[in-house]
């Protein structure tokens, strides 16, 4: 199995998909148990909802899932959020706090390692190969990393998410003026609600690669799964109707992104 996909555009802009692979290994799935089966934490739905917004943008989406191993997360393993509950490189619990794993059969540090050589490595080896190329097209490049989970999660976060949450790690991972798009469309979109800098601050892609001071600028956003599914449980069923209210809102937060990036060129 492949562990990424790549398509090339010329934009400044390159959208990462680092949840939404579904692609687990036999060897894998055989040790998850009933409830890692049901694979409850993907990010359901996020490339489709993205398809056609930017149609010269760059994207780079990993295959696999998250439960063999997360894409999004500092293959030291240290904590992206020190002190809160979160969920590790290789997760041993549902965003529930519930076991994803038969008894006997976690991952071991040995199958940690052997996934960062299967899967982390190559997605981030071909991302970050992306990041060059469109830097070296435009002098600048801005990776806008696309994410989605339930709106409401207890064991994450008390109450309901907002629609949208922007992340840009407190302003240090892109320039100011491309945080500001984003939360100046999100501020305007009417119905929904937003933060910025929130429970979700960005996650590792966006902190390891967001370097405005290089020319790399790097955003997160995070969508609450109740703007664009039909319901935030199995079949996590996508709702066209609700995909069609918020599409032009995301379609505008690219194209101001992108302009800004443009004029940005050096």
């Amino acid at each position: 199995m492949a562990a990424f996909e790549v398509f090339r555009g010329s934009s400044p802009v390159i959208l990462a998909f680092p949840h939404t692979g579904t692609g687990v290994p036999a060897d894998i799935w055989a040790r998850l148990d009933d409830n890692g089966r049901l694979l409850a934490d993907t990010d359901w739905h996020i490339h489709d909802l993205y398809a056609g917004l930017l149609p010269d943008a760059t994207t780079v989406r990993a295959t696999f899932h998250r439960y063999c191993i997360d894409a999004n997360r500092d293959p030291s393993g240290q904590s992206l959020y020190p002190g809160q509950n979160t969920t590790g490189l290789v997760p041993a619990t549902d965003f529930d706090g519930r076991p994803i794993w038969k008894e006997g059969q976690e991952p071991s540090e040995k199958d940690v390692a052997a996934r960062l050589d299967a899967f982390h490595r190559p997605y981030h080896e071909a991302l970050a190969a992306e990041i060059a190329r469109v830097r070296a097209l435009h002098g600048l490049a801005v990776l806008y990393d696309c994410h989605s989970i339930r709106s409401r999660i207890p064991f994450l976060f008390p109450g309901r998410l907002p629609d949208f949450n922007i992340g840009t790690d407190g302003g240090r991972t892109c320039d100011p003026a491309i945080e500001a798009a984003a939360v100046n469309v999100a501020a305007r979109a009417q119905g929904y609600t937003h933060v910025l800098n929130g429970r979700f601050k960005g996650g590792w892609t966006t902190r390891h690669y967001g370097r405005p001071e290089t020319g790399v600028h790097a955003i997160q956003m995070e969508l609450a799964q109740a703007s664009h599914l039909a319901a935030e449980a199995p079949p996590f069923a996508f709702d066209a109707g609700r995909a069609e209210s918020l599409r032009p809102h995301l379609k505008e937060i690219l194209e101001r992104i992108e302009r800004i990036a443009l004029g940005m060129k050096r």
